[in-house]
């Protein structure tokens, strides 16, 4: 096995987060490149890199402004002068504080709601303090997580608290978090419509009740690279799209080597009889996310590769402790294991969910096919 077929990978400590530049490149080329076909916006979330050089390299390409998870992010990002922000997490009464400093400040901040309760409690601050806030009223288009039904009565009771002094309504929001469970280009079809669909409706009954709704956000990866119409959308959010990961595989929106973020790892020792190779990557490297579990090809932590990335089929690391995971082969132990990995093997890992693991890491370590190395910090806190 060639080792070391990037010689920038000799020089890191394992375990380490690995962020492959020509992969996510092209990613980020991709997705900016059928939003821009749509005719909308595109507003790439953050929250999965949590880097300022990744997230550089996403504007570049034209996106325009960000969508953030939480507050420090957004402080964070703004320190670096990104203004128009998206904060795209129901607003805590006690956090509005944090939303009102930035503001001041200078920040373009969007804040989001989904209850009345929360409608009042921004508009009461913003009246107390003499700010406005410019709120999006989040949409549940596919009962995934939050938001409020499309023809919910609740929908025009929101939005007449936010027409008090102290906020605005900026416009209508939606996450279709449940395309993460198909696999096929029809049902993800479907289901960007259906996201799309909901959103404009949503947007057109605050405007039939007399309110203005200028923005109207959609987005998943699977939806924004499945849609086909975004007539009534002003912009598309996306996020894990940068890096992509082995939940994404299975949804069917990325190949393995398209996945641009993976886990440098060592072999430190082997359990010969099980047919497992021992690394030093355990589940406080991978993540305790194990997403691909529920899908049709589970991938354990990780889907195991060579040093440059490439895939090693039928091996994953089938089981995870604090710092040790377990290489082995998919059915039949593989009796040759420490011959097929001996000590001080470097492999590289491909993960369930990009966001999660690359939380396990304080900064990520970039490589290029031609050699080239980098450091990249990334951003922590709420």
């Amino acid at each position: 096995m060639n080792n070391h077929p990037n010689p920038a990978l000799g020089n890191i400590s394992t375990p380490a987060a690995v962020i492959d530049l020509d992969r996510m490149r092209r990613n980020v080329q991709r997705m900016q490149s059928k939003v821009s076909a749509l005719g909308v916006r595109f507003r790439p979330h953050v929250k999965t890199s949590k880097c300022l050089e990744v997230t550089r390299v996403q504007m570049e390409a034209g996106a325009t402004g960000i969508t953030v998870s939480t507050l420090k992010e957004a402080e964070q990002f703004f320190a670096a002068g990104i203004t128009d922000i998206l904060y795209a997490v129901g607003m805590a009464p006690g956090k509005l504080g944090q939303a009102h400093a930035l503001i001041r400040r200078g920040c373009d901040l969007k804040i989001l709601t989904d209850s009345v309760a929360s409608a009042n409690a921004i508009a009461a601050y913003g009246r107390d303090h003499g700010v406005t806030f410019n709120v999006l009223i989040e949409i549940d288009t596919d009962d995934h997580r939050s938001g409020i039904k499309p023809e919910s009565a609740e929908l025009i009771e929101v939005g007449r608290a936010l027409a008090q002094p102290g906020g605005r309504i900026a416009g209508v929001m939606t996450h279709a978090g449940s395309s993460y469970d198909l696999n096929t280009p029809q049902a993800l079809q479907a289901m960007a419509e259906a996201e799309r669909a909901g959103c404009v409706r949503a947007a057109d009954r605050l405007r039939a009740a007399g309110y203005a709704c200028d923005m109207v956000s959609v987005g998943s990866t699977p939806t924004a690279l499945s849609a086909t119409n975004e007539d009534g959308v002003t912009e598309i959010r996306a996020g894990v799209y940068v890096f992509f990961d082995l939940v994404m595989h299975n949804v069917g929106v990325c190949a393995l080597s398209d996945i641009a973020l993976s886990v440098l790892t060592t072999v430190i020792g082997h359990q010969r009889e099980k047919g497992w190779a021992i690394v030093d990557a355990g589940w406080m490297a991978m993540s305790r996310d194990r997403g691909t579990q529920r899908q049709s090809n589970d991938f354990g932590y990780g889907q195991v590769c060579d040093a440059g990335g490439t895939p090693i089929p039928g091996y994953s690391i089938s089981g995870a402790n604090q710092e040790h995971g377990i290489v082995s082969r998919t059915g039949t132990p593989d009796p040759d294991i420490a011959a097929r990995f001996p000590v001080g093997t470097l492999l590289r890992i491909l993960p369930n969910h990009a966001c999660a693991t690359g939380a396990q890491f304080p900064e990520y370590h970039v490589v290029s096919a031609g050699g080239q190395a980098a450091t990249w910090p990334r951003f922590y806190g709420w």
